[in-house]
């Protein structure tokens, strides 16, 4: 397996430098100089406290890049939108006090190739904070999480089981009219090209 390409962006220049000598020592990791950071499979970010402007910091770093993926070392607090922050593309969070080389490299791997890292506590934090979204935001607009109704959820399920506009209506006790509404409207919101789109959506969702 190819190593793991990091790059490392730390404003103390000797965190810095023991962070790029320990990837240089590792095997599974191969260090990517700050210049093609857009190259990087994770992109380690160390700095004391997680605020606001991290996020703009985030965003400059991985500027240009489809999917960012970064862990961050942090010394101190966590002080930002946790859900913003996985919008910008953190996958992993380890604190200094409970830093180890192991325990980084494993981290470092484990985002690499798509895995979270998160501590209990800020996976608490995570999930109070997906409740209240889903409390106070989606639910009283008749959403879920993935952004669609339940309706749209249950015509998207038939229409993966290539059940045509007749059998879905009848399945779900609606008119066709309905049905026909709630794939227009659906596919006009969510900007899908196609039902096949729509349902590929749903699947990788895990709604059906």
């Amino acid at each position: 397996m190819s190593p793991i390409s990091v790059a490392v962006h730390a404003a103390d220049p000797i965190t810095r430098l023991g962070l790029v000598g320990h990837i240089r020592s590792e095997p599974r990791l191969s260090l990517v100089a700050t210049a093609q950071i857009q190259e990087a499979d994770v992109i380690v970010v160390a700095l004391d406290t997680v605020v606001v402007a991290t996020l703009d910091l985030l965003r400059q770093l991985s500027a240009g890049m489809s999917e960012p993926r970064f862990l961050l070392v942090v010394a101190d607090d966590w002080q930002a939108d946790l859900y913003a922050a996985l919008e910008r593309g953190v996958r992993a969070v380890m604190w200094r006090t409970e830093f180890t080389p192991h325990a980084f490299t494993n981290s470092v791997v484990g985002v690499g190739e798509g895995r979270g890292d998160f501590s209990p506590e800020l996976q608490g934090r995570l999930v109070d904070q997906v409740l209240r979204i889903n409390r106070d935001v989606l639910t009283p607009h008749g959403l879920t999480a993935s952004g669609l109704t339940p309706r749209e959820i249950d015509v998207l399920r038939l229409v993966s089981e290539g059940c045509d506009l007749e059998e879905i209506a009848q399945k779900l006790s609606y008119s066709e009219r309905t049905v026909k509404n709630t794939i227009y409207n659906l596919m006009k919101r969510l900007e899908f090209r196609n039902r096949t789109h729509a349902v590929a959506y749903a699947v990788r969702c895990g709604l059906i």
